[in-house]
């Protein structure tokens, strides 16, 4: 008979597969199990669709490297081959909206080699033009991108 706490275990990990959303690397990094480890809500498939007006919801699960100070988000909206920051978005802090691998409320300074779990929603402005984008969203350390990934997106 397999133990209860095998069996939700690997519920667990087929539930964040079936969750995950398709990323892709930034260049000239390579974070292994990046898609595993991302998840936009609501979206299906790529590229997102990002209706103005509503909020999309978002997932990191990751494990700094070196022990971090502050977290920032950086998130640019590539049009026309500009990066433009992503309003409402870019340059905020996401101290408060870490926990543990565990669930336990986590804040900044994040410890070298501790799995966290970033959660945020974040609004689709009703100003944004109907456009389809690269999103390049990092979390930074101070100057220096420690997570990134990118997603083509369709502002609707």
């Amino acid at each position: 008979m397999v133990p209860f706490k095998q069996v939700v275990l690997l519920c667990s990990a087929i539930l964040a597969v079936a969750t995950a959303t398709t990323v892709e690397q930034c260049p000239d990094k390579s974070i292994e199990n990046l898609s595993e480890n991302v998840h936009l809500s609501p979206c299906k498939k790529t590229p997102c669709l990002l209706r103005k007006g509503t909020n999309q919801h978002i997932t990191v699960h990751f494990t700094p490297d070196k022990d971090i100070s502050v977290v920032k988000n950086h998130v640019t909206a590539e049009v026309f081959g500009v990066p433009l920051p992503f309003v409402g978005v870019d340059g905020n802090s996401i101290c408060d909206k870490i926990t543990t691998e565990d669930g336990e409320k986590a804040s900044c300074p994040l410890k070298a080699g501790t799995k966290y779990t970033y959660k945020d929603s974040f609004p689709v402005l009703s100003f944004y033009p109907t456009i389809s984008v690269k999103v390049h969203w990092a979390l930074m350390a101070g100057k220096s991108e420690f997570m990134c990934f990118e997603i083509p997106v369709k502002i609707v």
